[in-house]
């Protein structure tokens, strides 16, 4: 039977157990990324009841999950039901009901009660990408297209154009929506005539109506215009440049190199360099012709890092607003990547600098569905000479590269002037990676796998996540784990550790607010804020849960193991919020490292790694201005860094405050005063 039709098959049990629904036609469409195939979704109406079926399989990841909705009027659901398996494959089991006056609800995230004379909308916590269109529908019938919805929070919907789609009878005509208010980026959709759900895109992902497959190119160049523009509208309402320099006063300057803050001084920056740090006393007093900064007594940091970065759009403003203004892209979309950076560089779109490595996968049925899979080595030594041509630093190897094959590409990465990092591929091992020629490698669990697995096991699959509950019982005094850390130094082999995403897959729990996300949960999106409620992993017993719990410790001291041997340590975070960078940071310092010495990982040590520290890493003259303003002194508590009141990233500034007004999220700081020739603030 076909993987179409394996799908398709509860529908059509469901509609032979209700009568009703024989003659009901499914609408079904699919999920294209890098032009495969990785899921489908199928929905069947029957009057006011609608059943959806959802499954995607991407790199062995992804949901699959059954839904019931029940409409009423104007198209606000009275009852809807999610069953299944999340991301990770933990069991979803969601719903809600009006009935009576009261509305309730359960989810992985919350549950509730509330009266209310009339339903309103619910937006679902586990639901699919069908959610949207039932959205939209109930958006459309209100006259501003804006809705206050259930557990908090307000939609809003905006038309932004009309097409058509497919050729011949195939021809439709569809409308093009901006639905705003869930998540942290808006959704673009597609709704026919009769505003039923066409399609959703961005740049990377499309999901499309069963048959027009071949307009999924069009929609992901239409998901980057649109985008596009929308970055460049906020680039130049939230971005200032000046001509003069900028004299940024009381100050104390954090030096990575020492560990230490400097005396109170003030920096003074001209378009892109600093030209100057000047303690006050020997400050002269202000021009008129500068623009005037005053940072209280605050501390300013240089340039945050994320070394794991996969950039997307809406990122850019994400990191800036956490006081990261460098990352290394660690894969993506390659045409949707390069016409970002050109856009960077021409000032159109904000963001950090981006050192961009080429994401290389080998053929299996767990392929990842980005960068470029190749199914032979011919084909691989291709895929690294198109990513040299482009400038591009370092190849990434993934899960399904044949291991044979890794010395192969190490050699004509190195002879093109790249180097390589990656996923240890499956069936190899971490020591087999170093000697075949990686100068890092991208996680902390594909390190630890190496003294956790047992031969044959495949880590194509969930299990490189969830066999990290085995570090409970993993003794990191023992001879396999000691060759691994001797090989490391003896080739200066560096880790990108990830920690934090592990711990939010590790300590994730149904209903609970993880500590990581604690300082800034409640400032978010209401889709957002639930999304982060929920187990990501499996917990059949508490055994379960308990291994979980020590598995992360004993990821958190083999930091510490790390470090204490002199192996570099770059954070990273396989995250684009910037809230996840600092709290990478604070788990080095849960592991035992001192916040400077977090802070010098993330800063000089980055720079220094990827052979830019001759601009960034310090606040110096002659360097980038690439530095963010924080209120207090983070040498003595790391989670200063959360509180940015100011960044700049090549000497153009930014206002956290006034970035998170924008993408809808309650700011955690206010800007500092700033004099401007002719106009104060």
């Amino acid at each position: 039977m076909s993987l179409k039709k394996k799908l398709l098959l509860p529908v059509f049990l469901w509609a032979f157990g209700f009568g009703a629904l024989q003659a009901a036609t499914p609408e079904t469409l699919v999920i294209i990324s890098n032009g495969e195939k990785i899921g489908i979704l199928t929905g069947v109406t029957d009057g006011q009841r609608v059943e959806v079926d959802y499954y995607v399989d991407d790199n062995g990841r992804g949901p699959k999950h059954h839904e019931s909705i029940l409409l009423g009027e104007g198209d606000i659901p009275v009852s809807w039901s999610v069953a299944g398996t999340s991301l990770m494959g933990a069991n979803v089991s969601e719903s809600y009901n009006w009935q009576g006056g009261v509305a309730t609800w359960s989810s992985q995230a919350d549950e509730g009660r509330l009266k209310l004379e009339a339903p309103k909308l619910y937006v679902v916590n586990d639901g699919s990408s069908w959610a949207l269109g039932v959205y939209a529908r109930a958006l459309l019938k209100t006259k501003e297209r804006r809705l206050a919805v259930l557990p908090g929070g307000e939609l809003s919907l905006t038309r932004i154009r009309d097409m058509e789609l497919g050729e011949g009878k195939a021809e439709t005509r569809v409308t093009v929506y901006r639905l705003a208010g869930i998540d942290l980026t808006a959704a673009y959709i597609m709704l026919d005539e009769k505003e039923r759900l066409f399609a959703s895109f961005s740049p990377d992902s499309v999901l499309i109506r069963e048959g027009y497959e071949a307009e999924a190119d069009k929609l992901l160049l239409l998901g980057s215009e649109l985008s596009a523009e929308l970055a460049e509208e906020r680039q130049k309402a939230l971005a200032y440049n000046f001509d003069v320099p900028v004299r940024i006063r009381n100050v104390h300057v954090f030096d990575p190199e020492s560990g230490k803050l400097g005396p109170l001084s003030t920096v003074v920056v001209m378009r892109h360099r600093i030209t100057a740090v000047i303690p006050v006393g020997e400050d002269a007093p202000g021009p008129e012709d500068q623009v005037i900064i005053d940072g209280e007594g605050g501390t300013l940091v240089p340039g945050l890092h994320d070394m794991h970065s996969h950039t997307s759009r809406s990122s850019g403003l994400y990191y800036l607003a956490a006081g990261v203004t460098s990352v290394r892209d660690q894969g993506n979309n390659n045409a949707f990547l390069l016409d970002l950076l050109r856009r960077l560089e021409a000032g159109e779109s904000a963001g950090p600098r981006i050192t961009y490595n080429g994401f290389l996968e080998g053929r299996s049925p767990y392929s990842a569905s980005h960068g470029i899979i190749a199914e032979t080595i011919e084909e691989a030594i291709e895929a690294v000479s198109w990513y040299a041509d482009r400038g591009y630093w370092q190849i990434k190897i993934y899960n399904s590269m044949n291991p044979d094959w890794v010395a192969t590409i190490a050699r004509a990465a190195k002879k093109r002037g790249m180097g390589l990092t990656g996923h240890v591929p499956a069936f190899g091992t971490p020591d087999r990676t170093i000697i075949d020629g990686y100068e890092d490698i991208a996680h902390i669990n594909q390190l630890m796998l190496g003294w956790l697995l047992e031969p044959g096991e495949d880590t194509r699959t969930p299990l490189r996540l969830r066999a990290m509950a085995r570090g409970a019982y993993l003794d990191l005094d023992t001879p396999k784990v000691h060759k691994t850390i001797d090989l490391m130094k003896e080739r200066n082999i560096a880790l990108d550790t990830t920690a934090v995403i592990l711990e939010r897959l590790m300590l994730s729990r149904a209903g609970t607010v993880a500590d990581g996300d604690k300082p800034y949960l409640d400032h978010m999106p209401i889709g957002y804020q639930r999304y982060r409620k929920r187990t990501f992993v499996p917990l059949k017993s508490a055994q379960d849960d308990e291994e979980y719990q020590k598995g992360f410790q004993k990821i958190l001291e083999t930091i510490k193991l790390l470090h204490d041997n002199n192996i570099r340590l770059l954070p990273g975070t396989d995250d684009g919020t910037g809230f996840t960078v600092l709290r990478e940071l604070e788990l080095y310092t849960m592991a035992g490292l001192s916040p400077a010495e977090s802070l010098r990982s993330a800063t000089i040590g980055c720079a220094e790694y990827l052979g830019t520290d001759a601009d960034l890493g310090t606040i110096e003259r002659g360097k980038l201005a690439d530095f963010f303003l924080i209120p207090g002194d983070p040498t003595k508590d790391i989670s200063e860094i959360r509180k940015a009141r100011m960044v700049m990233r090549g000497g153009t500034i930014y206002f956290p405050s006034e970035i998170y007004d924008a993408l809808s999220i309650t700011p955690f700081s206010t800007k500092p005063a700033i004099t401007v020739p002719g106009l104060a603030e």
